[in-house]
């Protein structure tokens, strides 16, 4: 008997849903669809309340939370939806759209100012806009609000406007990035610990960003010999502290406080003060700017660091062979220096440029960046007056730009212009000169008095599609001996060491190619970076890598590659080559051999690598040196919590080593917090709610997390200005787990704390019936709640509910005509058998009341 209860429940529900599937979508004029009672088989026909199924779309009046979006993009996550009556037909109702909510539709401001609102509630008028519609799915908690494109502003898969980015929620956050490593000499007994980090501890208010970052590292070495000893140094540093926020209707950031000069056209200098610039982030993906790419080989595990005038700005650990560092934040500008410290106590270094494509801007654009304050010190020691800076690039036409800028300081001036020019086929070209001037005090190298000089850059793109290759002749840059940067100008007047001027450049340039050969599989990469200066050496340094893909017989996506390297710095060089071979193994596995050849010492490694899973890979390698065997492993797990790389490496009579590398953030905001992996120090991050639910996996673009003991995960790997999708995976969820809402959609700006709610219910599933005090049964349609209302179930005929996601002891509450007239409590524990014996009381004052289309003519 309870089976065909079950299939007349099932039978009923898939009659209304068909039913309510024909005819148009429109919300606000529908004709209505009589039901004959008699039909559904019920003892009484007023306990009906079909109120909701007469006509497609429509909802009882009264408040709703809803998850709003327009078209497919969602545009907030809770809302508070008013349905009010129609005053021209009262058979049907219309959500209100508030003045709140317009706003986030991404219409055309030609649009959006000729809408008027209602006076008596303040919504937006219906019918306003031929094509626009409303749908709503309480099953899914979401109203959908369908506007045709040309109504809206630009916005494509991957973008929103303005108009939809999230600023977030007040929180703090601390991220970290911490390695510690140790080696052991095997000749003397001698032992090194060095343990460094960075990060950043900030927090949000509404629109504003605080953050301050830190750095920090502690070495200690224990030499047995007597002459050395033993000593340790450490060192720890608050080298930054800033707020910023974006300003969209500008599509700039403006910062205060410490920082170093983002300029296109001058080198960098620290200082303290404020700055407006235009963020190519907030531009539609297409339109943005791009980030430097650092490469380099490491001979064994090594920690790599990136500095930019004593600054980190990336460390980890790699594992042996070549790297290319990729995700350097794209407003970095200037040089960097690129420091290789490898497990068998060798230090590579050398300086890398992030010299830029050349300078253009579309038609009709301009990107402007404004900076005032004093020049310091990582110290916070100011050096130097007051100075303020602008430049700026305006699209002239289609095809020339025109740029330029200047800085002013008491002593110091510089003026700049360029112009740029896309040549279509033959590429893109920018060239532009600099002059300076500084007027230098008694005790420099230079004398009393004033010195003028001038530097010339040129810079040139070319991509070759047919051939499948690209060019970049980047950031060319001859300057006279005269020439002065503002950096080296505060060098010169703040210096103790009697005013020598340091790192005097007098020529730069860096050419990059890279050529994909498809027909042979073979992809070439050549970077080659050549720096002179008026009183020190010249620096060279070069980077080829040939790879070549192919099969031999079953084996498939075999890889070769070759890499061949030289480094000159502070007047040593550093030249090697690298040979590797990687071989599929079977599924998640491989077969590699490395070969690392240089003057002083040459390695044959052969090396298996498996992944076990999404979150843990590991790889050993067991080799030959000219001074004996050697073995060594790189594991790397992906927690929820953080990233964490471990490696170690034994070479035979020379050093014993081993290295840590843990990356990860905390987060802490008035709707939760948790411990979490990081993408950038301080960026952006959603915090997902899923309740109460432990262990529920949510992905963004990598690997999932999972959410801690209080149902909260943080995703760290989100975009800036990009709509991001994270989402539950179901195929991972709990057997008696159901997400309700599995999916959610957010824009951020940049550093933002997001947050979305996803519903998931947690336990049993069960056939109940309901019945009331007087023994009567709560109408058909209404709809059953827990206490985080999240819906459980609608009721059929007779009483008759399937519920989700029940569990002992739990109060359920009965709701209808818009509010909760009953409520029921689940046994604790729960019976055995769920489908056939859950009788449940509903307790209330409140009786199901005659259903208005009782009095309606049957359809036959």
């Amino acid at each position: 008997m309870a089976h065909y209860e079950k299939f007349r429940l099932s039978t009923l529900a898939a009659v209304v849903g068909i039913i309510l599937t024909i005819g148009s979508g429109n919300s606000y004029a529908e004709a209505p669809i009589q039901f004959n009672t008699q039909f559904l088989d019920v003892k009484n026909g007023t306990s009906l309340d079909l109120n909701r199924f007469s006509r497609k779309g429509y909802i009882m009046p009264g408040k709703y939370t809803l998850r709003v979006m327009v078209n497919e993009s969602q545009i907030t996550q809770e809302s508070i939806i008013n349905y009010y009556i129609d005053d021209n037909d009262p058979d049907n109702t219309y959500p209100c759209l508030t003045p709140e909510l317009l706003p986030m539709l991404g219409l055309k401001p030609a649009i959006a100012e000729k809408l008027t609102l209602m006076k008596s509630v303040q919504c937006l008028q219906p019918g306003q806009l031929e094509g626009m519609d409303t749908q709503t799915d309480l099953s899914q908690s979401t109203l959908k609000i369908i506007i045709p494109q040309a109504y809206l502003e630009y916005s494509d898969d991957e973008w929103d406007p303005p108009s939809r980015w999230d600023e977030g929620i007040p929180g703090v956050l601390f991220d970290y990035n911490v390695n510690s490593q140790w080696r052991h000499a095997e000749h003397d007994g001698g032992d090194e610990y060095d343990v460094s980090g960075n990060g950043t501890l900030g927090a949000n208010l509404g629109p504003w960003r605080l953050r301050a970052d830190w750095q920090g590292n502690y070495r200690h070495e224990n030499d047995n010999e007597e002459s050395f000893g033993s000593g340790s140094e450490q060192s720890w540093d608050w080298n930054r502290y800033y707020a910023y926020r974006a300003i969209p209707q500008l599509q700039a950031q403006f910062t205060l406080g410490e920082g170093s000069l983002e300029s296109d056209i001058f080198d960098g200098f620290n200082y303290l003060g404020g700055s407006l610039i235009t963020d190519d982030q907030m531009l539609p993906p297409n339109l943005r700017g791009y980030a430097p790419d650092i490469s380099g080989v490491a001979r064994t595990n090594a920690k790599v660091t990136v500095t930019q005038r004593g600054r980190v700005i990336y460390e980890s650990q790699v594992p042996a062979g070549p790297f290319r560092i990729q995700d350097i934040n794209e407003t970095v500008s200037g040089d960097l220096h690129v420091k290789i410290e490898e497990q068998n106590g060798q230090v590579q270094e050398y300086d890398v440029s992030t010299a830029s494509i050349p300078f253009l801007t579309r038609p009709g654009q301009v990107r402007y960046k404004v900076a005032a304050g004093r020049p310091q010190d990582w110290d916070h020691h100011m050096q130097g007056g007051f100075f303020t800076t602008a430049e700026a690039s305006w699209g002239i036409t289609n095809g020339w730009s025109l740029y330029g800028g200047a800085i002013g300081e008491q002593d110091y001036q510089a003026l700049a212009i360029g112009l740029g020019r896309d040549l279509a086929l033959l590429g893109a070209i920018s060239i532009d000169m600099t002059h300076s001037r500084a007027v230098l005090d008694e005790g420099s190298v230079y004398g009393d008095g004033t010195i003028q000089g001038n530097s010339f850059r040129a810079s040139y793109a070319k991509d070759f599609d047919d051939i499948d290759g690209r060019l970049t002749f980047a950031g060319y840059r001859f300057s006279e001996e005269n020439y002065m940067t503002m950096d080296e100008f505060i060098d010169v007047q703040d210096s103790d060491d009697d005013r020598q001027r340091t790192g005097h450049d007098k020529e730069m340039y860096t050419l990059t190619y890279s050529q994909n050969f498809s027909a042979i599989n073979v992809n070439a990469y050549i970077n080659y970076t050549h720096r002179t200066y008026w009183n020190q050496p010249t620096q060279d340094s070069y980077n080829l890598t040939l790879s070549h893909y192919f099969d031999i017989g079953e084996m498939r996506g075999i890889s070769l590659s070759v890499n061949g390297f030289r480094n000159e710095y502070d007047n040593e060089s550093d030249d090697g080559v690298f040979v590797s071979l990687s071989i599929p193994w079977g599924n998640n596995r491989t077969l590699s051999y490395n070969g690392s050849f240089s003057d002083d010492n040459n390695t044959n490694q052969v090396g298996y690598y498996e992944r076990i899973d999404d979150r843990n890979n590991y790889q050993i390698n067991v080799g030959r040196a000219d001074n004996g065997a050697s073995l060594d492993g790189y594991y790397r797990h992906q927690a929820s919590y953080a990233d964490i790389d471990a490696s170690a490496n034994y070479q035979e009579g020379d050093y014993t080593s081993g290295g840590l590398n843990i990356q990860g953030g905390a987060t802490l905001t008035a709707k939760g917090g948790a411990l979490h992996r990081t993408s950038v120090n301080g960026g952006s991050r959603l915090l997902v709610d899923v309740g109460d639910e432990a262990n529920v996996p949510i992905s963004g673009y990598s690997t999932p997390v999972y959410t801690n003991a209080f149902g909260k995960a943080v995703v760290a790997d989100v975009n800036d200005y990009y709509r991001n999708l994270v989402k539950i995976d179901i195929t991972q969820l709990p057997e008696d787990a159901e997400a309700i809402h599995s999916i959610a959609q957010v824009t951020l700006t940049e550093g933002a704390i997001g947050y979305r709610r996803m519903e998931v219910l947690s336990g049993k599933k069960a056939m109940a019936t309901l019945r009331l005090h007087d023994n009567g049964i709560p109408p058909f349609g209404a709809e059953v709640y827990n206490s985080r209302q999240q819906q459980l179930g609608i009721v059929g005929d007779n009483g008759s509910v399937y519920l989700i996601g029940i569990n002992p002891g739990e109060r359920l509450q009965v709701n209808w005509d818009g509010k909760t007239q009953c409520e029921a409590v689940l046994p604790d524990p729960l019976p055995g058998d769920l489908f056939n014996s859950l009788l449940l009381p509903c307790v209330g004052n409140a009786s199901p009341q005659p259903d208005t289309l009782s009095s309606r003519n049957p359809t036959h």
